[in-house]
């Protein structure tokens, strides 16, 4: 015992890579390495601690004459949270043709290592194992299966592991929910959240921060304002995080002011992602001055913006058209310390180009310290696009063909440029390369939420069950919108047909059809809100002020860039966007 008691103090007191060598040394000169269980603890310090180093346990464990189970997990654990996860995947298998048996650890610390490398082949392979060991009733190793699952894309199989649990805890809730969300399926997200909740269950921190960002995904406010509301229950807002997340919703939500009042009253102290995800929030919804303030305050209070917090403030320049404010902040970032990205390049471009200064937004992607990408030269030719200047728009369409560029959006831009000029011919040009090249354009698809329950409509749709009722609004609109005198941008329409088909081709757009849903399923003044996956159109951007000044209705449509709120037949945009 007093042996034992003298190793444990000496395993104590290993803080550093020379003490474990020591210890190494004392085990083997007092014969005790082959066969003392503090082996395998030295082990673990080797492989896992912040001291330790995974080469010289590897070292250590060759020195084993017959390796325990629990001396080849001890590697395996620290390869799996290592730099080099895949070499956690190698060890796996050598130890699997080895005479020591595989236990669940081994296959938890195993599967940790495919999540980190997101390695889905060996995963499967590994759950193939497990299930032949006996090891799915361990819900640990099963929950760190299904995230490792959800974390590789396949959302599917991690949801199949779900179900076929035979019993969960709140990690496997939470693996679930966080996977959703992070994936191409955040209603099912909120709906497993809302789930959990019935069946007794209590989220934690780690639950809500999954909804939040399923909620900050689809624009679902309602959602969101109950699982803030349980957040504030709960006094799950003592988490910084958890506050970050909440400001975070609301601002993708649209309700810039809820934000706000969040970031306000937080109790806890407010982290450098804080101020950064309330000036975001600020920009997204056009409220560049408020943006551009905080960012003031933030120094004042003693806190350094990083490049995030500049490229926060750029984008609220930009989204609000302070060119000059925008301009000045760029000059005064290049003399902070702080290291510029191509992002920021990329924002004072949108910035100049939005601004019809095309010269000075092509000089400043000329001048860049680092290798222009693609989002450059298609952000010149969007700005081109927008300021129908066709040479410039083609030499930026060639900058990106020289780049293998194959986006849907460069040959859209360009044919729009060309629709724009009426030349059909190299429109057809345009639309033949795409064809070449197995090019598909992005379908507009836009979501709208009624009653908790979010509709999702794309260009032409006629799935939904109100069909019928829709496009039976969308007529009544488009009445009534031409007695104020509205006419359809048809110019915008790529295909060289009537007037009239261009005209139905533009009033079938998703966010008509959502905005129209939400005319028919809501009282009347109930404000609508559109979530939308490209930018706005002009000629939807039209619609929505008309729309919003007949129905006395506040209509709020997020778009792949920014906020636009229209009442009283004015955007909050002020038409610049």
């Amino acid at each position: 015992m007093a042996s034992q008691n003298h190793l444990d103090s000496l395993l104590q007191k290993c803080n550093s890579l020379i003490h474990m060598k020591q210890l190494q040394a004392h085990l083997i000169t007092t014969g005790k390495f082959q066969f003392h269980p503090s082996r395998t603890k030295l082990l673990e310090l080797c492989a896992i601690s912040p001291a330790g180093d995974l080469s010289f346990a590897g070292q250590v464990f060759r020195r084993i004459q017959a390796p325990s189970t629990n001396d080849w997990n001890a590697v395996l654990r620290g390869l799996a949270q290592s730099p080099h996860p895949t070499q956690a995947m190698s060890w796996y298998r050598t130890m699997s043709r080895s005479p020591q048996k595989v236990d669940a650890l081994t296959c938890s610390f195993a599967l940790k290592g495919c999540a980190r490398a997101l390695a889905f082949s060996e995963a499967s392979q590994i759950h193939s194992q497990l299930l032949r060991l006996g090891f799915e009733a361990d819900v640990l190793l099963l929950t760190t299966l299904l995230d490792v699952y959800a974390k590789t894309g396949d959302l599917d199989a991690a949801q199949k592991v779900f179900d076929n649990m035979h019993k969960r805890d709140i990690a496997s809730w939470n693996a679930m929910i966080c996977g959703l969300a992070q994936g191409s399926r955040p209603s099912e997200a909120i709906a497993l959240f809302n789930r959990m909740k019935e069946e007794g269950w209590r989220p934690n921190e780690v639950t809500v921060l999954g909804a939040l960002a399923a909620c900050s995904q689809l624009g679902a406010l309602k959602q969101g304002q109950i699982i803030h509301d349980y957040v504030v229950d709960e006094k799950l807002d003592t988490n910084v995080i958890v506050c970050n997340a909440v400001i975070d919703m609301y601002g993708k939500c649209g309700f810039v002011d809820k934000a706000y009042l969040v970031f306000s009253n937080m109790s806890c102290r407010k982290s450098l992602i804080t101020w950064n995800t309330m000036i975001m929030a600020f920009a997204m919804n056009g409220d560049g001055d408020k943006a551009l303030e905080l960012l003031d305050q933030m120094v004042i209070d003693g806190v350094h913006p990083d490049a995030v917090s500049y490229l926060a403030a750029l984008c609220a320049c930009n989204h609000a058209g302070l060119v000059e404010e925008g301009v000045r902040l760029f000059d005064i970032m290049k003399g902070s310390g702080v290291k510029l990205n191509v992002k920021h390049y990329g924002s004072v471009v949108d910035l100049l180009g939005r601004a019809g200064r095309l010269k000075e937004a092509y000089d400043i992607i000329n001048s860049i310290p680092m290798v222009p990408d693609a989002v450059l030269w298609q952000t010149l030719l969007g700005a081109s696009k927008t300021y129908g200047n066709v040479a410039m728009a083609e030499m930026a369409s060639s900058k990106l063909v020289e780049m293998g560029s194959n986006s849907c959006g460069d040959f859209v831009l360009l044919s729009n440029v060309y629709a724009a000029q009426q030349r059909w011919h190299d429109v057809g040009r345009v639309r033949e390369a795409m064809k070449d090249k197995d090019v598909r354009k992005v379908p507009g698809f836009s979501y709208t939420e009624i009653d908790g329950r979010i509709h999702k409509f794309v260009n032409g749709d006629q799935s939904h069950p109100n069909s019928e009722e829709i496009y039976a609004k969308l007529d009544e609109i488009k009445f009534r919108i031409k007695t104020y005198g509205y006419t359809a941008e048809t110019n915008l329409v790529l295909h060289d047909i009537g007037e009239e088909d261009k005209e139905n081709v533009l009033n079938y757009h998703s966010e008509k059809l959502a905005v129209a849903y939400g005319l028919i399923s809501t009282r009347d003044g109930t404000p609508i809100q559109v979530i939308k996956n490209l930018r706005i159109c002009v000629d939807c951007h039209a619609v929505m002020k008309i729309i919003s000044n007949i129905y006395n209705r506040e209509i709020i449509v997020r778009d792949r860039a920014r906020f636009h709120r229209f009442t009283e037949g004015v955007c909050s945009c002020r038409d610049y966007w």
